[in-house]
This record gives C-alpha cells, sequence and structure tokens, in this order.
C-alpha cells in the first residue's frame, strides 16, 4: 500500500517493453565531518550494458547469496516496515533484509568499504559482518520500460561516522571507477543518471528537513504507469 496517493508526473517514458524488473539496491555513502555533506561517487565502467560511463552510487542487483549472508545487527523497524510496504505481492522481512545486504555486499564490491564487523574467517562470503542498523531508506525506483535492462532499486542512505568507516579508504574496482566525495549542494557537471539527479534532490530537502534523515521518514517512490514517470511516496 501507499500513503501519498498524490502523484507528480515527471517525463515521459519510451515505448513499453516487457522486461521484468529485477531487484537492485544502491547506497549512498554520507560524510559529514566536513561542516556540509558529502556523498561517494563513481563511473560505472565503460563495459557496463546498462548507464555505461555515468556516475552513480554503489549498487547492484540482488543476489541469491544475499538472502544467506549473516548479519551483526537489524535494520531499524521502521526502515524494515518501509521495505515491506509495495503495491502488489508482498515484500518479506527475509528479502527485505536481503536488498540491504546487497547494498552493503556492492558498496565493499565496488568501493572497498566494509561496513560492519571484521571477519577472521576465510572463507565467509564476507571479510566483514553487515551492520544494518544505521541504513536508512531513502528512495525507490523502478526503470521505465522500453529498456532492455529494468530494476527495481531501492536507495540507502548511511552516514560514514555512525558505521566508522574512514572516509580516506575508498579503492576503485572495475565496475565503479573515479570515486568522488561529491557535495551533496554543490554538483559538479558529471554525467548523471536522471534517477540520480532526483534521488539526490530528494537527499537535499532531507537533509534541510532534518540533518539526522530520520528513519521513519516517508520514502519516495518512483514508477512508469501508461507512458507517465510518477511520484508517489510509500
Amino acid at each position: 500500500m501507499t500513503s501519498g496517493r498524490e502523484s507528480v508526473v515527471l517525463a515521459h517514458a519510451s515505448p513499453e517493453r516487457r522486461v521484468r524488473p529485477r531487484d537492485a539496491a544502491s547506497i549512498m555513502l554520507l560524510d559529514r565531518t566536513g561542516g556540509g555533506v558529502r556523498v561517494l561517487m563513481g563511473r560505472r565502467s565503460s563495459a557496463h550494458v546498462f548507464m555505461p560511463d555515468l556516475y552513480v552510487f554503489p549498487g547492484g542487483r540482488r543476489d541469491p547469496t544475499d538472502h544467506r549472508l549473516a548479519f551483526s545487527t537489524d535494520l531499524n523497524p521502521a526502515v524494515l516496515q518501509a521495505l515491506k510496504c509495495v503495491e502488489g505481492q508482498p515484500v518479506s522481512d527475509a528479502r527485505a533484509r536481503a536488498l540491504a545486504l546487497a547494498a552493503l555486499r556492492e558498496l565493499y564490491e565496488e568501493a572497498g568499504v566494509p561496513l560492519g564487523q571484521p571477519l577472521a574467517e576465510t572463507e565467509a562470503p564476507l571479510p566483514f559482518l553487515p551492520d544494518l542498523a544505521n541504513l536508512r531508506y531513502m528512495a525507490r525506483a523502478i526503470t521505465p520500460p522500453g529498456h532492455s535492462r529494468r530494476f527495481d532499486t531501492r536507495f540507502f542512505a548511511i552516514f560514514a561516522d555512525e558505521a566508522k568507516v574512514d572516509t580516506s579508504r575508498v579503492l576503485e574496482s572495475r565496475e565503479l571507477q573515479d570515486l568522488q566525495w561529491i557535495d551533496v549542494n554543490d554538483l559538479p557537471s558529471l554525467r548523471i543518471p536522471e534517477i540520480t539527479a532526483i534521488i539526490l534532490s530528494d537527499l537535499r530537502s532531507g537533509l534541510e528537513a532534518d540533518p539526522s534523515l530520520p528513519y521513519g521518514r516517508s520514502v519516495p517512490f518512483y514508477f512508469t504507469r501508461r507512458g507517465r514517470f510518477i511520484r508517489t511516496l510509500l
């Protein structure tokens, strides 16, 4: 179910094609140590079929293995509930957690940032035990029809100081290059997807309303219906 029934048309989508969206997750790692707020972004590899050479937040599709990842601390109850708030088929607790775990896994794989307790076991899927407690659920967006690949992406945010992340230690990967800390109020002339610009605008608005980004905030949901790109609230 959605609570914000009044929708805003943002743009027109391309002609529809029957490609089912796949679950995905993206994460905005936020640095607020310098007086303002910066977010980590990087350039997608030119080898990518989907959005090559564009600057995005770390993220990717949910893998089946994400359901089996152990974690140290669960999601905030308000975040878990919001992740389960959908139209159509309900989202289980396990699927909601797997989306959050996918975001943390992708952050590590693409930027070398572990969010959780270090692990000594070499056979573990990740070298850390993910900590989900400080994740905020910021937005949900479904790629419009007409694309060869479509994703149902949940966008998360976390403050680096809460997660005890050293912001000087981020590592480029084959998937995400030229990592940069971008001031959320002074976006340079980077090539970014339209939805990323929209999510950044939502982030700025959220920080202005309450710099702590409360866990129980309303979550914008972007999707296309009958050729219209629509915003509503979860």
